[in-house]
């Protein structure tokens, strides 16, 4: 692991994270790479459901090596995690303590959980009124929709995403990942770097910051509405074509499929010379986006009848030789194994605290003067619960007294 170093971007930075599963805690986990310091805040496990384990339910998301997801082990990384029941009063009490001498607070609870904790922004900010609260929900902390549960394949349907993401026709199919989680955690940091610049450069005070996850992917939606307000226009799903821009596609291999970017002016007469087809680049109405979009359905018959008979392989070899955009479709086995990912240090080898190294994505961006880093591996549940309260001022005694109450873990 790396050690932190001072010039670290958010070094001295203190975060409470208090949500769970991706969308909050991808914000953590962003903030953290930089040089935050994270409390992750997580709810101890039920003695009287011993079937239930404690914590994040991400420790037990998808595949589980030694008893805990290797999805955690990337999620988590650089975290401290307290388990503190935010059910009971005096955790409620241990919470506030810790949130007192924070700079931000991430939370992605419905909208009100805080509140019924006596815990809402205006009582935090009589607290400590630098506080950076960020606030990650479905629907956003108002209107008609604020109270309705909301994970992100529900923002990414509200959104329009879902709409354009199939075969035109057939069922809307999801992007593979939790994108709408993503795409509003990186909002939050964005909220949350701002606020802190804010409160820095300008003097300000703590904030709030409301994210929704619908929002978040409605935010880039690039041309959705403006097409519809001017033109009536409703975008449909065009499958692996980007409708209105010429060519942009995936084309078929003899052992599987490249994807083509031909859509520059110039970028397209070097494509149809590639191909063999001159005629295309020489023929005045291609010259332009407007008149290939118009002739898209012929443009892509050629690409595809030439990629057809070619290996992926041979087809980036000679695109790439034309200076032309093209790439193959990655699997996980294909990145693991690229030299470019290692190269530019995206393939880390990062130990665990049960006793074995993952290869995990490394960090992004990459900045120049204050580059991220893996600082801690992702922690056990409760690991820092002692150390974080003993920061804060209690005694041995005392956290003796919570963990018998069942208030720690």
């Amino acid at each position: 692991m790396d050690s932190l170093p001072t010039s670290s971007a958010l070094h001295g930075v203190r975060v409470i994270e208090m949500g769970q599963l991706i969308a909050g805690p991808f914000c953590g986990k962003t903030l953290g790479e930089f040089g935050a310091e994270i409390i992750k805040i997580e709810a101890p496990a039920d003695p009287e459901r011993p079937d239930v384990p404690g914590g994040d339910p991400l420790r037990n998301w998808r595949l589980i090596k030694e008893g805990t997801s290797v999805w955690w082990q990337v999620q988590s990384r650089n975290k401290r995690s307290v388990a503190l029941d935010l059910r009971q009063a005096e955790g409620q009490d241990i919470a506030r303590r810790l949130i007192a001498e924070a700079d931000v607070l991430i939370e992605n609870f419905r909208p009100g959980t805080l509140e019924g904790w006596g815990m809402s922004p205006d009582e935090l900010h009589a607290l400590n009124p630098g506080l950076v609260i960020l606030r990650i929900s479905g629907y956003g902390q108002t209107g008609p929709y604020r109270d309705l549960p909301g994970f992100g394949v529900i923002g990414e349907a509200m959104g329009g995403l879902r709409h354009l993401t199939a075969e035109p026709g057939r069922v809307p199919v999801r992007v593979g990942v939790s994108i709408g989680d993503t795409l509003a955690a990186l909002h939050g940091a964005i909220g949350v770097l701002m606020a802190l610049y804010h409160r820095k450069v300008n003097g300000g005070q703590g904030q709030v910051i409301d994210v929704a996850l619908h929002e978040a992917v409605f935010n880039v939606m690039e041309s959705l509405i403006p097409e519809y307000s001017a033109f009536g226009a409703v975008r449909e799903a065009a499958g692996s074509a980007l409708p209105g821009i010429a060519p942009s596609n995936a084309y078929p291999c003899t052992d599987g499929w490249v994807l083509v970017a031909g859509n520059g002016d110039s970028i397209f007469k070097r494509l149809m010379a590639a191909i063999g087809r001159q005629d295309l680049a020489d023929a005045p109405d291609l010259g332009s986006n407007a008149g290939r979009v118009a002739r898209v359905a012929e443009i892509d018959a050629a690409i595809g009848a030439w990629t057809a008979a070619h290996s992926v392989q041979q087809v980036m070899e000679t695109l790439g030789a034309a200076r032309v955009p093209a790439g193959k479709v990655y699997t996980a086995k294909d990145i693991a194994e690229d030299p470019h990912y290692q190269a530019r240090d995206m393939l880390l080898q990062q130990p665990t605290r049960d006793g074995y190294s993952v290869q995990v994505p490394g960090i992004v961006p990459k900045l120049s003067g204050t580059p991220g880093s893996i600082r801690s591996s992702a922690p056990h549940l409760g690991d820092d619960t002692d150390a974080v309260l003993a920061e804060a001022g209690l005694t041995a005694e005392q956290i003796a007294l919570l963990r018998s109450k069942g208030v720690i873990q």
